[in-house]
């Protein structure tokens, strides 16, 4: 599995989301999504969703590690500055 893969899917699940996924050895990736879906919710909320997106893709160990880091659009604008 490629990081453009992982976007993708990511990005399918949460068309509102802002994705960046890296990652070249095609099992360890990091991922920022920032989506105004996560609003309200806890980290780990956050974090349960991203990874609904991939599916089982995880269990499957396609994707062995994903670094994960979660924002609202405010809270990604606030870190930038």
């Amino acid at each position: 599995m490629q990081a453009s893969d992982i976007q993708r899917l990511i990005e399918t699940a949460m068309p509102d989301a802002e994705v960046i996924v890296r990652g070249d050895d095609g099992v360890h990736f990091e991922a920022v999504v920032v989506s105004p879906a996560f609003a309200g919710k806890t980290p780990v909320a956050q974090h349960k969703m991203v990874y609904a997106a991939l599916g089982d893709r995880l269990q499957r160990e396609e994707v062995h590690a994903l670094g994960l880091k979660t924002y609202t659009p405010e809270a990604w604008a606030a870190r930038q500055a």
